[in-house]
């Protein structure tokens, strides 16, 4: 017998066995979308046992849409690069959280008292120069038949781009004040944004560091670029319960994670690396001497 789509009666309303009716309500279908089989276009139980919504899927037409465009050379020089570092090196990753209740009073303090804005970036970037200084096993390259342990601490900073991702790097990190970096830091974005870094600012990294928490993210992973060891992912600072001298109370949490080259860098050595980089973020005291600042 041919199917033939239910139409209302004389009366404007469909044609439904009880049962039909019954069942269409327990799973929730839309009767004007069922073929019915019985007189006149009568929709039966049977109808609505085999139906499987296939009527609306059929009669919904749309055109597939996408747009191509050529690969830009940034983007080209990104995958290659990555795509090396990805797969020639055995990435390993340690996360640690951080409490960073102190490093956010000590940032409003010195903006309140010396007048620098500095970010929490800057902060960042400073901790891991100092840590690197002591743990130069992490300040270190992979050349294939030799380890090269950098004595120079150079930090890449990612900074995202419209046709990708740049990394200018700030040289001799653990010699400079908090607002040299924050200076240098804002100067290198500012020609990022604008497409006018050359290709020396990008050049001579030992560490790189790649900070989303500005954008919400908690924590992620990111692939070590070439030719450091070690990459730091940073995460957002989320206000989360703590225990503290026994008592829970809210407390500014963050996130790092630690990308390694296995064959340069073991897990104690990051290990130990994160110990000492938690341990500035939470007494930033020690980064703030007046020489640091």
């Amino acid at each position: 017998q041919q199917q033939i789509v239910a139409t209302p009666n004389s009366n404007g309303r469909l044609m439904v066995s009880p049962l039909a009716k019954k069942l269409a309500i327990e799973k929730n279908i839309n009767l004007s979308t069922i073929k019915g089989s019985g007189d006149g276009g009568r929709i039966t139980k049977r109808d609505l046992e085999n139906y499987s919504g296939a009527s609306i899927i059929s009669n919904f037409v749309s055109v597939e849409k996408y747009t191509e465009v050529p690969v830009s050379q940034m983007r080209k020089i990104i995958a290659q690069r990555l795509g090396e570092s990805k797969f020639s090196a055995p990435h390993f990753y340690l996360t640690l959280s951080i409490n960073m209740d102190n490093a956010i009073n000590a940032r409003k303090s010195i903006l309140d008292i010396v007048g620098i804005k500095v970010s929490f970036n800057d902060l960042i970037i400073k901790a891991v120069a100092v840590a690197l200084k002591k743990h130069p096993k992490v300040n270190s390259s992979w050349l294939g038949d030799k380890i090269r342990y950098n004595e120079h601490v150079n930090i890449g900073v990612a900074v995202a781009v419209e046709d990708g991702l740049l990394v200018p790097v700030v040289r001799f990190a653990d010699g400079k004040t908090l607002s040299q970096i924050s200076e240098e830091v804002a100067e290198y974005v500012k020609k990022a944004k604008d497409k006018k870094l050359q290709p020396e600012d990008w050049q001579g990294n030992t560490f790189t560091i790649s900070n989303l928490g500005m954008f919400g993210i908690e924590e992620f992973t990111a692939i070590i670029n070439p030719p450091d060891a070690c990459i730091l992912a940073v995460g957002g600072i989320n206000q989360v319960p703590v225990i503290k001298n026994g008592q829970l109370i809210p407390g500014n949490i963050m996130k790092v994670t630690l990308s390694c080259d296995h064959r340069v860098v073991d897990g104690v050595t990051g290990s130990e690396f994160l110990q000492t980089f938690k341990g500035l973020m939470e007494n930033p005291v020690i980064l703030l001497g007046t020489q640091n600042i």
